[in-house]
């Protein structure tokens, strides 16, 4: 038997996944909740095999309940399952521990599949899932690494944050933005301001869902 959770703050679809994964006398879904805090919580009564758990969500997102998990507990693995395909969200998420990907246009039997994969203690991505791309996505990060401003920043431009309202947002001189925008040119080896934005949208757009 698999006991899995799932993490989904949209409650059609988190029940809609319950009904179908139900269906296999395998799998029982022990738990939901509607963000990684809540799921933590749960966590803490019940013990799954599996966590499904979307990306994007409010009061704790799946990156940073995927990392806590993966910190905490040693035998829980996790599934994201997201709408996002961008090679950034993908990475963020392997980054973070996760044990499989799954998109959420996907038919609903390869989610199956890489729950019973990922049960048996292997890793499983999504076939639509181009892995190259991801895996070129890592090489360009391991040009030269972003400080943790930078980050900061460049997820405010993904959000479509100007300079002058990052500097408000992040209380520091405009000029100190353009400044971190030009070395965050120059360490990912981009064009300009445009190259700069359309990197941000792939790696972190998903936050301005």
């Amino acid at each position: 038997m698999i006991f899995i959770t799932i993490t989904e703050d949209h409650i059609s679809l988190s029940d809609g996944l319950k009904v179908f994964l139900e269906q296999d006398s395998n799998i029982e879904i022990i738990g939901n909740a509607p963000n990684g805090k809540e799921m933590l919580e749960m966590l803490k009564f019940v013990k799954p095999q599996v966590v499904l758990t979307d990306i994007n969500m409010p009061v704790m997102n799946g990156v940073e309940l995927c990392k806590t998990i993966k910190s905490t507990f040693d035998n829980i693995k996790v599934i994201a399952l997201s709408m996002y395909d961008n090679p950034g969200a993908i990475k963020e998420m392997i980054d973070a521990g996760a044990d499989g990907y799954v998109l959420k246009i996907s038919p609903l039997t390869e989610l199956k599949k890489a729950i019973e994969t990922v049960a048996a203690g292997n890793s499983y991505f999504d076939t639509a899932i181009d892995l190259t791309e991801v895996h070129k996505k890592e090489n360009v990060d391991d040009k030269q690494s972003l400080s943790r401003s930078e980050t900061e920043i460049l997820k405010l431009i993904a959000i479509g944050k100007t300079s002058a309202e990052i500097a408000e947002e992040r209380q520091t001189a405009v000029s100190t933005v353009v400044k971190h925008r030009k070395n965050m040119i120059h360490k990912l080896q981009l064009e300009g301001k445009n190259e700069l934005y359309k990197y941000a949208l792939q790696r972190y757009g998903h936050y301005n869902q």
